[in-house]
């Protein structure tokens, strides 16, 4: 089992170096977003994502490089990816542009997604679960298991709810 380990992929399209980040973070859409999902982690769970910053974009480096996994995603009929910090990016195995344009079901096998499914409506209603477990594939097709994630409704300034995101960091390689 993996915790906080932040792994760094090399290889085509998923060259995670420090020009890649520096790509990311920083635009103004996802600090905004950032600002989303810190802001509604901490009116959901109660506690702080990160620790806090002087400014948005500080909050925005510091998610995107935080050593555990951070993704969310829309609200469309079959919610896409849009947003992946650098540890969800190298576990997954993808750039930052190919992963947000994945739809979220994806990230999990086909014959577990009804039970994802099922979890993802109880975080709609309830605000928030913290004892999320299940098993991901990457793009490789490495399958992963992960455990103790919260997955929580990510809303907009108004109130308005615009996705869900998770958080972990505990996952472990399943054997083949």
């Amino acid at each position: 089992m993996r915790k906080g380990r932040a792994l760094f992929v090399s290889g085509s399209g998923t060259d995670l170096n420090a020009a890649g980040v520096a790509a990311q973070w920083h635009e103004a859409n996802l600090v905004q977003h950032v600002d989303r999902l810190v802001r509604s982690f901490r009116q959901v769970v109660g506690r702080d994502l990160i620790e806090p910053a002087s400014s948005a974009i500080e909050t925005a480096r510091r998610l995107y490089e935080a050593p555990f996994v951070v993704l969310s995603h829309g609200v469309q009929e079959d919610p896409i990816l849009n947003y992946g910090n650098a540890c969800a990016l190298a576990l997954w195995e993808m750039s930052f542009a190919d992963f947000t344009r994945m739809p979220s079901r994806v990230t999990a096998e086909a014959v577990l997604r009804e039970e994802r499914e099922r979890l993802l409506a109880i975080a709609a209603r309830k605000g928030f679960i913290d004892d999320y477990s299940g098993v991901r594939i990457s793009a490789s097709g490495r399958r992963f298991q992960i455990s103790n994630a919260i997955i929580w409704n990510v809303r907009d300034e108004q109130g308005t709810r615009v996705g869900q995101a998770a958080t972990f960091d505990r996952w472990s390689d399943i054997e083949t």
